[in-house]
């Protein structure tokens, strides 16, 4: 059976309140049929401290999406050789399940410099973009401004960041209403960004 599924790709580190808003609106306001949290594994070539180890980041993608039956952990990427690109995870899924159709979730911050994403025509050639607002400098390209296969949906804006959360939870700042419960008690418990 085939189905439309967005990616939102994500570190989710952690995984907040604001990804589930704009992952849930995309799959109630578009005709998106389930999206996928697809967890960015830390790349070896980074030193990236401020990073929890990727089954932690997928733990907290499980929890939050929990109760929220159209939303899905996805660890695809764990597999694939690293460096990874966009492109590469996109030609596996659509390899692993081709009945499916893939769309791309991506704010409008990214969309202004998806022009530098490797083999971004191959992208846009096979695969839907849904764009979600951002608040962000620059100017998105023309090419891509009333291009046929993206499709902006006007989801909420949300100016929760997972950095911002890491330093309030450094400094000892309740950020319990940012999180999702499972996901704030799973973090409280493993002592993390502390």
């Amino acid at each position: 059976m085939n189905k439309k599924i967005g990616l939102f790709f994500g570190t989710f580190n952690p995984i907040h309140v604001g990804h589930l808003i704009i992952a849930n609106h995309m799959v109630e306001y578009s005709d998106l049929e389930e999206v996928w949290m697809v967890v960015t594994p830390h790349n070896p070539h980074k030193k990236k401290s401020s990073l929890l180890e990727d089954h932690h980041r997928l733990e907290m993608v499980y929890l939050a999406c929990e109760n929220y039956e159209k939303l899905s952990p996805s660890n695809i990427e764990f597999g694939l050789e690293q460096p990874n690109y966009t492109v590469k995870t996109l030609a596996h899924l659509q390899e692993k399940h081709p009945t499916n159709e893939f769309c791309l979730i991506m704010g409008e911050d990214n969309l202004k410099s998806f022009h530098k994403w490797k083999n971004y025509e191959v992208i846009l050639e096979n695969h839907q973009l849904y764009v979600y607002p951002r608040m962000s400098g620059g100017t998105v390209k023309n090419e891509f401004k009333d291009h046929p296969g993206i499709t902006r949906v006007a989801a909420p804006r949300m100016e929760i960041s997972s950095t911002a959360i890491r330093k309030a939870v450094k400094e000892g700042k309740n950020v319990r209403p940012l999180l999702n419960d499972k996901v704030w008690e799973y973090m409280d418990r493993m002592n993390f960004y502390k």
